[in-house]
C-alpha cells in the first residue's frame, strides 16, 4: 500500500490556493481541468515532498473545485490534514499576519491547528522536539473549533 492523496473540495480557487500555498506555503505541482466533468483538480506538495510528488504524484493535497456551486457542511468525521514544520512559530506568525486565526496556538512549542477558508482542520507539528514555550503562544487561549 501507498498513500497518495488527500482530496479536499473547495469553493473558491483563489481563496484556497491563497490559504494553501501563499500562507501554509505549499507548491502547486499539477492541474487538471475537466470541460466534461465541470471540474478543477490542482494538486499540491509540501515544499519539502516537492521533487518526489513531481516524481511519483505522490504525497499531495487535491483541492477539487466544482465548477457549478454546491454548499459542502463539513464534519468532525473528517479530521484534519498534518504538516509537520521546520519552526512552528515562525508558521503561525505568517499565518496570523495573512489574517488567518489560530484555533490552537502552539502553547507547547509542538502542535497547532488552523482551518482552511473552506472549514478544513490544518495540524501543524513541529519537526523534532518540542520548542521552548515563547509568547505570545504560551498564554494564548484556544479560539473556535479545531
Amino acid at each position: 500500500m501507498e498513500y497518495l492523496h488527500t482530496m479536499v473540495r473547495i469553493t473558491d480557487i483563489d481563496q484556497s490556493l491563497g490559504f494553501f500555498c501563499d500562507k501554509l506555503g505549499m507548491v502547486e505541482v499539477d492541474r487538471y481541468e475537466s470541460d466534461a466533468g465541470r471540474f478543477t483538480l490542482i494538486y499540491l506538495a509540501a515544499p519539502g515532498d516537492v521533487a518526489r510528488a513531481k516524481k511519483d504524484s505522490t504525497p499531495l493535497v487535491e483541492l477539487t473545485y466544482n465548477w457549478d456551486p454546491e454548499q459542502y457542511t463539513g464534519g468532525r468525521n473528517f479530521g484534519h490534514l498534518a504538516f509537520r514544520v521546520d519552526d512552528i512559530y515562525s508558521v503561525c506568525e505568517r499565518l496570523m499576519a495573512g489574517g488567518i486565526t489560530i484555533n490552537r496556538p502552539p502553547r507547547d512549542g509542538h502542535m497547532a491547528f488552523v482551518r482552511t477558508p473552506d472549514n478544513i482542520s490544518i495540524e501543524l507539528l513541529q519537526k523534532g522536539g518540542a520548542l521552548p514555550a515563547a509568547e505570545p503562544w504560551a498564554s494564548m487561549e484556544n479560539s473556535g473549533e479545531w
